[in-house]
């Protein structure tokens, strides 16, 4: 795997060496060891699918706070995502800065997004399935959410039509 540092402190941009004959290709999408060399340990303990119609679909901006935080490891299965990842940790040198990165079934690159960080998507294509995995397991008491526009942040997301729950649309403006 090819790691890439991200503008977003510990964050990475992760790319997969295929050993490729005439029938395909295999890849490490994760190892431990490659992890574990970039300053990265990682107990994953939650996979999550999502799903998505239609094009132009956001969900986020999501986060869990200590001591649940999460770090989370992205990947596009299927279709195309614009990934989002917005640095929350106020002692971070990169604090309210935001990464994008386009996720696709065809380039299968992936987002390593550290704990503190908001996450979030927008579909590009329609069908998309997106697949991460999660180091904490969901806590409803530690689960918070920045808003997808907040001007705080100024993330410029794709200039589509979107389709999002009341929650991601309605968060309050950023305090922090």
């Amino acid at each position: 795997m090819k790691f890439t540092k991200s503008k977003l402190s510990g964050a990475y941009i992760i790319d997969i060496d295929k050993f490729e004959d005439d029938r395909g290709f295999v890849a490490y999408c994760w190892n431990a060891r490659e992890f574990l060399d970039q300053g990265l340990d990682l107990n994953f303990v939650e996979m999550i699918v999502s799903y998505n119609l239609r094009k132009g679909t956001l969900r986020g901006m999501h986060y869990q706070s200590q001591p649940f935080a999460q770090a989370k490891l992205v990947r596009c299965t299927r279709g195309a995502i614009f990934d989002v990842a917005i640095d929350l940790r106020p002692e971070s040198p990169t604090f309210k800065q935001w990464e994008a990165v386009e996720l696709t079934a065809q380039n299968r690159r992936m987002f390593y997004i550290p704990e503190g960080c908001a996450h979030g998507f927008q579909t590009l294509a329609d069908d998309t399935e997106v697949f991460y995995q999660i180091s904490n397991l969901y806590a409803p008491d530690y689960y918070g959410g920045v808003r997808w526009n907040d001007p705080a942040f100024g993330v410029a997301w794709p200039d589509d039509e979107r389709t999002m729950i009341a929650r991601d649309r309605n968060y309050p403006d950023f305090a922090g």
